[in-house]
């Protein structure tokens, strides 16, 4: 009997993907529709290891390298 807990998923996300200043949504566009929850937005740049989603624990990270511009 095993007692490790399942990996989470883990969506690399670039820089023309964010929805906002830093942010991406989950459930995202890939995710099929009965893994559907209300929308919420995650930060993915402040903290180096990204955000993760409260309802499904799907985990979002900036993808190495990936630069985040400031202006419009």
């Amino acid at each position: 009997m095993s007692t490790t807990a399942p990996a989470k998923a883990v969506v690399e996300v670039t820089a023309q993907e964010l929805q906002g200043p830093g942010v991406v949504f989950c459930p995202n566009p890939k995710m099929p529709l009965w893994s559907n929850h209300p929308r919420v937005y995650i930060d993915v740049v402040t903290a180096p290891e990204g955000g993760q989603c409260p309802y499904c624990g799907t985990a979002y990270k900036l993808k190495a390298g990936e630069k985040v511009g400031h202006g419009h």
